[in-house]
């Protein structure tokens, strides 16, 4: 298949289909009941949407990364929690619920904070030259990206229960499949120079995404929030949108620049493994506690 194939016709669908998955998932009571707690729900979105810019501003800053694979970064950090959160936060006993409403503000939200700074990090790593103004059209884009297959999903979720609940394991089988492959298809399209860029931007991917469990972690239990949505907080920080982060980056409509998708990708197959470890480890410390206190 031809790169431009891959980048004009095959990410579309995936990612469509990705986010036709969450919207599967969620209802308009996700997004009503942040009001039930609100300190969690705030906590995780400022750890989300300001927090982690900043943190993987200075890990691509301090790691001296090449100018488009930090502005690939950056565009890594502007994305909300990728679905897989919800898998990670219930296999750890995370607060899946908050989980699932905290996806769906963030998906929202990224409308605007995706495009504001992606374009930061334009002006600040390539130069002003290179800065893509918010355009509404840019904006749209992103909205069609994001919004408006999550949109069909809930609207199936809504008036076809039955339909949505038959359609959602094979729709997250078939996501996890396009995830694989979105992720591959990114690697093989800079193939060339694979090993220089994973060289370059390995260990800041790695940085940025322990950096994002533990931000996710620390800060709420920090502000005493409960641990299980301490937990869910930071799947939903630790786990981005990798599959976004790529489609924004290689579609020719928006960034045009498979150098730029290079991140995502990398930090797609690391978020796997350090998430499920600290999943694991999550569970088994609930698991001694809640042994100890029957003891006691």
């Amino acid at each position: 298949m031809q790169t431009s194939a891959i980048t004009e016709v095959f990410l579309p669908i995936a990612l469509g289909v990705i986010m036709l998955g969450l919207g599967l998932s969620l209802t308009l009571a996700d997004f009503r009941r942040v009001a039930l707690y609100p300190r969690a729900a705030l906590v995780g979105l400022g750890c989300q949407t300001l927090l982690m810019p900043g943190v993987c501003f200075a890990i691509a800053t301090s790691f001296g990364l090449p100018p488009q694979l930090a502005v690939g970064l950056m565009l890594l950090s502007a994305t909300p929690g990728g679905a897989t959160a919800n898998l990670f936060s219930h296999l750890a006993k995370g607060d899946v619920a908050l989980n699932v409403s905290l996806t769906a503000v963030n998906s929202v939200l990224s409308l605007l904070t995706l495009p504001l700074i992606v374009n930061f990090s334009l002006a600040h790593f390539m130069g002003e030259e290179r800065a893509i103004p918010l355009q509404f059209t840019k904006i749209v884009q992103v909205f069609g990206i994001v919004l408006v297959p999550i949109s069909l999903g809930m609207w199936v979720r809504a008036k076809r229960p039955a339909l949505a609940d038959g359609l959602d394991r094979p729709v997250r089988i078939i996501s996890a499949l396009f995830l694989v492959l979105v992720v591959l298809a990114a690697t093989l399209k800079e193939r060339d120079q694979l090993v220089t860029y994973f060289q370059s931007v390995g260990l800041a991917a790695l940085a940025f995404n322990l950096a994002s469990m533990a931000v996710g972690f620390v800060v709420p239990s920090l502000l005493r929030v409960e641990r299980k949505q301490a937990v869910a907080i930071a799947m939903e920080v630790g786990i981005h949108n990798g599959t976004l982060a790529i489609a924004i980056a290689s579609s020719p409509r928006l960034l045009n620049d498979g150098v730029m998708a290079i991140p995502a990708a990398i930090y797609s197959v690391i978020m796997f493994f350090t998430a499920g470890l600290f999943g694991a480890l999550v569970a088994r410390r609930q698991a001694t506690s809640a042994t100890r206190t029957i003891g006691a």
